[in-house]
């Protein structure tokens, strides 16, 4: 039943630096130093922080650097880009930079840093948020690989997969015991493990068409 279902929901849409008194840098992983430029410090105009380490702290006067914008959320959670996410592992990570960038550790500090740590501590959230959710971790892996869902686009949708939608939504409102819920819930669960192998092999297809796009580059 859910192969036209899972086709159709798919057919719509990739420290605290050591040295700071009372932190413990974090360890990051390859992908995250990739694209090694720093850019200036904006308090005292030194050269700053790799723009993509886990040394959010300018190493010279220590003071916190803006986010980095254009880092996506798997590495910045310290995760490989993939649809299956260790979530223990992310959980930790989240609780690691929190400790790191919460506001409440910059009350005493100037107002641009207040600034920047609300910012990072909003993009940690937000991130956490995404990669926890199987669903937005899998729209936000299509985003990264330019497949997305625009807003309003219900209408697009196979219409057989928005009827199986309804009558599920009514089964769930009718369900009394406990035994209708489960088989609900099978139901789901069976098509949430098609799209995972969907996903999946939309990774190797990705992995395939950086290859050809590296080809195309003239030597």
């Amino acid at each position: 039943m859910w192969g036209g279902r899972t086709g159709a929901l798919l057919r719509p849409w990739g420290l605290w630096p050591a040295g700071v008194r009372g932190r413990r840098p974090l360890g990051c992983n390859a992908a995250s130093l990739a694209g090694n430029n720093s850019p200036q410090c904006w308090n005292c105009g030194g050269p700053g922080v790799p723009k993509r380490g886990d040394g959010f702290f300018c190493p010279q006067c220590r003071a916190l650097q803006p986010p980095d914008l254009s880092r996506d959320y798997f590495s910045l959670m310290d995760c490989n880009r993939a649809f299956g996410v260790d979530t223990a592992k992310l959980q930790n990570r989240y609780q690691q930079l929190q400790r790191l960038v919460h506001p409440d550790f910059f009350s005493q500090r100037s107002q641009t840093e207040k600034d920047f740590s609300e910012k990072h501590a909003t993009l940690v959230n937000d991130a956490y948020k995404t990669l926890l959710a199987p669903l937005s971790r899998g729209l936000y892996l299509l985003k990264l690989h330019g497949v997305e869902i625009p807003e309003g686009t219900d209408y697009a949708m196979d219409q057989q997969f928005l009827m199986e939608i309804m009558e599920i939504n009514e089964k769930l409102a009718e369900a009394q015991s406990e035994a209708a819920m489960k088989e609900i819930e099978s139901i789901v669960r069976d098509d949430f493990e098609k799209a995972k192998e969907i996903l999946t092999k939309m990774r190797y297809f990705s992995n395939v068409e950086e290859k050809i796009k590296l080809k195309k580059i003239p030597l």
